[in-house]
């Protein structure tokens, strides 16, 4: 995948997160920014945030949640970013880790 496919896809799987991301916050406690090509997601009780980036040099997403670092790659197959260890979509593991954070499900 060379660069500028990487940004186009790294820029539509973020922005798709943000709107699910804002979505959802209508109905838990947290709350979205998104800023210079990063996602912030931040939580008062219990106070933390979340922060979802991509990093173009290596074409992952990377994710800072619960004091660890998740680097996800690009699947063909499946058209979307995952994480190699648990074949979790981005969405499905940043659903998982609000979930975790708050302690109740969350469906994104």
């Amino acid at each position: 995948m060379d660069d500028q496919l990487f940004r186009n896809r790294a820029e539509q799987a973020l922005d798709d997160l943000f709107r699910r991301l804002s979505h959802a916050s209508n109905d838990h406690e947290f709350e979205t920014d998104f800023n210079s090509g990063a996602l912030a997601i931040e939580f008062e009780h219990p106070a933390a945030k979340f922060v979802v980036s991509p990093n173009a040099p290596v074409k992952q997403i990377w994710v800072s949640a619960h004091s660890k670092s998740f680097k996800l790659d690009w699947e063909d197959a499946r058209g979307t970013f995952i994480l190699p260890s648990t074949k979790q979509t981005l969405v499905e593991m940043i659903g998982d880790a609000i979930g975790q954070q708050l302690g109740e499900p969350v469906s994104l």
